[in-house]
């Protein structure tokens, strides 16, 4: 039973929904939640950079060198 919750839980952090609604789907606080499946996220860094970049938020690399 506890292997299908952990898959859930860690499905649901990877596709994206934040982490405080998986917490109150799983009935755990963030803390919590956090500490057990933030070494199981994985995938989001291309997403979350994109995002990023669309928002002007990094600096041009090549603006910085010339």
């Amino acid at each position: 039973m506890y292997d299908l919750r952990h898959t859930c839980l860690t499905n649901w952090l990877n596709a994206g929904v934040p982490p405080a609604t998986v917490a109150e789907w799983a009935g755990n606080s963030v803390p919590v939640l956090l500490s057990t499946y933030a070494r199981c996220v994985d995938g989001q860094l291309p997403d979350l950079k994109r995002r990023i970049e669309q928002a002007g938020e990094l600096p041009d690399p090549a603006a910085a060198t010339g």
